[in-house]
C-alpha cells in the first residue's frame, strides 16, 4: 500500500471550487508536516500549502486567500480546498509528507481548470 494516496482531482470551470484529499498511513501522518505541491506542464514543482502537526499553515502567495489546507488527525487525511480557481491553477497536485530530511510523495492527481 502506498504511503500517500490522493483523491478528488478533476475538471472544473474557472471560478469554481474543488477539494482534493490525501490519505496517509498512520505512522507517517502522526509525525509529519503535510503539504500539497503542484506541477504544471513545463514548470517546476512548487509548494502550494503545508500544515504542521500542530495545525500551523503556510501558503504560496498565488493561492493565499483562495486555498485552505486542513488535516483530520483521526482519519490520517489532509485536505486542500480550492476556491476561485483559474486556468493558472491547472497542474498535477502532489501530496507530500515531511519529517526531518525524509520526504514521502503521492502519485499525484490532475486538476484542470477550463471552460
Amino acid at each position: 500500500q502506498a504511503p500517500l494516496a490522493e483523491f478528488g482531482g478533476g475538471l472544473v470551470q474557472p471560478g469554481g471550487s474543488l477539494r482534493v484529499s490525501c490519505a496517509a498511513s498512520a505512522s507517517i501522518f502522526s509525525i509529519a508536516t503535510m503539504g500539497w505541491y503542484r506541477q504544471a506542464p513545463g514548470k517546476e514543482r512548487e509548494l502550494v500549502a503545508s500544515i504542521s502537526r500542530g495545525g500551523n499553515t503556510d501558503y504560496a502567495p498565488s493561492v493565499k486567500g483562495r486555498f485552505t489546507i486542513s488535516r483530520d488527525n483521526a482519519k490520517y487525511t489532509v485536505y486542500l480546498q480550492m476556491n476561485s480557481l483559474t486556468p493558472e491553477d491547472t497542474a498535477v497536485y502532489f501530496c507530500n509528507a515531511k519529517f526531518g530530511i525524509t520526504f514521502w510523495w503521492g502519485q499525484g492527481t490532475q486538476v484542470t481548470v477550463s471552460s
